[in-house]
């Protein structure tokens, strides 16, 4: 099968660089790029023995992770957290210890494990965390996605989309978009997914698309996201630098390739976007990195992105509420407001351990609470 036209000995080199990773499973990489194995083996062969230059025509999913916490002992961890809502990682710990149990992991790989399955409020972390540069620990657990502020071209205004893996700054995605919808963050994010596979998180700031201010959280577009089991997180109203590595990688972006440069129009634009990023993936040394380049710490993710959207399902003691087209759903005579953006969709209710108190998930995510005891 035969590369997608674009920058062609640019596609190559990404795939190889992202192939060359430890653990990479070479084979769904190739699926992603839409190639056969035989050829992403031959373009590997080639590009070890004559570098880049091999990439010219002349005529890590890992298999496994063994770091990764067993499945079965997650769900012990879980079932536990439901048996005692409040308790955090150190609690927990000491209870499955306790209780026997071997081999329990960290407190603070607990922590991340609740953190993964929506069992903490990313509110409430923030309030008890401390205001400093953050970082996560391995690749896709957060991804940050932002415009960059729109720029005249010739025949209109260009929209650059911009998609930041966190823990190794890998541009996963830069577009030059004609427009800032919903379908077009949605079709491009689509193709990104297809390659890199899904990230457990997105960081974004309140605009639209994937904001809609302080009275509306979820918009069409971070429905689709939760859809595909992608936690959404806004960053705090006013303060970009909640979102500072995307913010810099917008100055970098500024600095080496738009300022001072001439676009005829939108389609011009994305030649000398796509020529960047393999520079700034590839190439260019990043001081937050040791002067490493980003694609030496970026993985692809091992949940690939369905064809098919999942079914939402929802098991007892959760009561299902279909989302009506006002937003609401219908709870003890009452109504609740949920969000317009899941109009149509169920969500399940569940009791907390504060009597009157209830919690509302779209899936496996927490989008909502009822308190009874404020009428």
């Amino acid at each position: 099968m035969p590369w997608k036209e674009m920058s062609v000995v640019s596609v190559r080199l990404e795939f190889v660089h992202l192939a060359s990773q430890p653990g990479a499973n070479v084979r769904e990489l190739c699926r992603r790029f839409a190639i056969s194995p035989k050829t992403g083996y031959k373009w590997l062969a080639r590009f070890r023995v004559h570098g880049e230059q091999g990439l010219i025509d002349h005529s890590r999913r890992p298999q496994c992770s063994p770091e990764r916490t067993p499945v079965e002992m997650e769900q012990r961890i879980l079932a536990l957290r439901e048996q005692h809502p409040a308790w955090g990682g150190r609690k927990l710990r000491q209870r499955l210890l306790t209780l026997g149990v071997v081999d329990v992991p960290a407190a603070s790989t607990i922590t991340t494990i609740l953190h993964r399955h929506e069992r903490i409020d990313p509110r409430q972390a923030e309030a008890h965390r401390p205001c400093c540069r953050f970082e996560h620990d391995v690749s896709n657990r957060l991804w940050q996605m932002d415009f960059k502020g729109h720029f005249a071209t010739d025949e209109g205004r260009c929209h650059p989309l911009t998609v930041l893996d966190d823990y190794s700054r890998f541009a996963v995605g830069l577009f030059a978009c004609a427009d800032e919808r919903t379908q077009t963050v949605q079709g491009h994010l689509t193709t990104i997914f297809r390659r890199y596979g899904l990230p457990e998180r997105f960081l974004c700031d309140n605009g639209p698309p994937w904001g809609a201010g302080p009275d509306a959280e979820h918009t069409p577009l971070t429905v689709w996201l939760l859809l595909l089991g992608i936690a959404v997180g806004h960053g705090r109203p006013y303060h970009p630098q909640t979102q500072g590595k995307d913010e810099r990688f917008h100055r970098t972006l500024k600095a080496e390739v738009l300022q001072g440069a001439h676009f005829r129009d939108v389609a011009s634009c994305q030649p000398r976007f796509d020529a960047w990023r393999d520079v700034y993936n590839f190439e260019r040394p990043h001081e937050a990195l040791a002067l490493a380049v980003p694609a030496s710490r970026y993985q692809v993710s091992p949940r690939p992105f369905p064809e098919v959207l999942p079914p939402l399902l929802y098991e007892a003691p959760m009561v299902v509420r279909k989302v009506q087209t006002t937003g609401e759903i219908s709870f003890h005579n009452r109504n609740v407001k949920v969000g317009k953006a899941f109009a149509g969709y169920p969500v399940g209710v569940r009791p907390t351990t504060t009597d009157g108190c209830w919690e509302i998930y779209f899936g496996r995510h927490r989008v909502g609470q009822i308190d009874e005891r404020s009428v």
